[in-house]
């Protein structure tokens, strides 16, 4: 699956795997080394993360149902925890980074 920002007309992520499932979902990131540039997890049902044992920083944007962003997280480290996002239903996970490369903010319709 592709992400791409409509409101900024940029592609946040052209390899989009979605975790849908409760181990997906579980799962998440932990035990990759990394996530290269064009690649994203959407976690649905989720309006916050944790950062338990992962091994590198991330930037997530929550979304609302209809794909609205509604919550920004930028780099944020292993072992740390994000905000809770009550508006959020889905975050979107990203290379660190990304946020402030495609000048992402509150209120952007995502395409997924």
């Amino acid at each position: 699956m592709k992400a791409l920002n409509a409101s900024q007309k940029i592609l946040l992520a052209d390899n989009v795997v979605l975790a849908d499932t409760a181990f997906s979902r579980m799962q998440g990131l932990l035990g990759r080394s990394s996530l290269a540039e064009g690649e994203g997890l959407l976690i649905t049902h989720c309006n916050s993360i944790h950062m338990f044992f992962m091994k590198f920083p991330i930037d997530v944007v929550f979304l609302d149902k209809n794909n609205r962003i509604v919550g920004l997280v930028s780099n944020i480290p292993p072992f740390a925890l994000s905000p809770i996002f009550w508006k959020a239903d889905k975050a979107l996970e990203l290379p660190a980074g990304k946020i402030l490369q495609t000048k992402s903010s509150i209120s952007d319709q995502i395409i997924i």
